[in-house]
């Protein structure tokens, strides 16, 4: 049974049945206007929130995009996610990622650290464990590219906090499956 919990949002808030999942869903659209206006009006009327979402074109000849959104949930409203955004006349097919052995998942993130003298030594030290790329260096700041899991960027933004964080801009998830299989 769901209980209203007190919030500042202006959609009903309901506590979950079960327990709460985060799923990585990629969902393959006609590439038209109003398409992900539809896909995401569909998962906020129903109350949830869209933790990460990315879309590009991926198919020029067939005009088709890839959407790929991250969101929490109960499973059966997962399902029921699923299921409706199945039935959405432009989608053409919903892949749930997080459910696929074979899926690697990656992020972007570009970071502003502006910070001098020690902190600046330790900031290229920290880039260089995580395989970050300095893109732009002056005298008093730096902008690393970072790309892996959304955890590894997570780390090294909490790592960069102390040091002289400013900044950052990040794609959210991308997902594909590894192999021949085509999505």
């Amino acid at each position: 049974m769901a209980s209203n919990v007190t919030s500042q949002s202006v959609y009903p808030v309901t506590r979950e049945e079960g327990d709460v999942q985060e799923v990585i869903l990629a969902v393959i659209v006609d590439n038209e206007p109003g398409v992900l206006s539809r896909v995401v009006g569909m998962i906020s009327a129903r109350g949830y929130n869209i933790e990460s979402l990315t879309v590009a074109e991926t198919d020029v000849e067939k005009h088709t995009s890839r959407v790929t959104i991250v969101t929490r949930g109960s499973p059966g409203k997962i399902a029921q996610i699923k299921s409706q955004l199945g039935r959405l006349v432009p989608v053409r097919r919903v892949i749930d990622v997080t459910s696929e052995k074979d899926a690697l998942e990656r992020e972007l993130a570009l970071v502003k650290v502006v910070n001098s003298g020690e902190n600046r030594l330790e900031a290229m030290r920290v880039s260089d464990i995580f395989r970050a790329k300095a893109l732009d260096t002056t005298h008093t700041s730096f902008v690393f590219e970072i790309t892996g899991t959304r955890e590894k960027i997570n780390a090294f933004i909490d790592l960069m906090k102390p040091l002289g964080l400013s900044e950052v801009s990040r794609t959210g998830v991308l997902s594909i499956r590894r192999g021949g299989n085509k999505d």
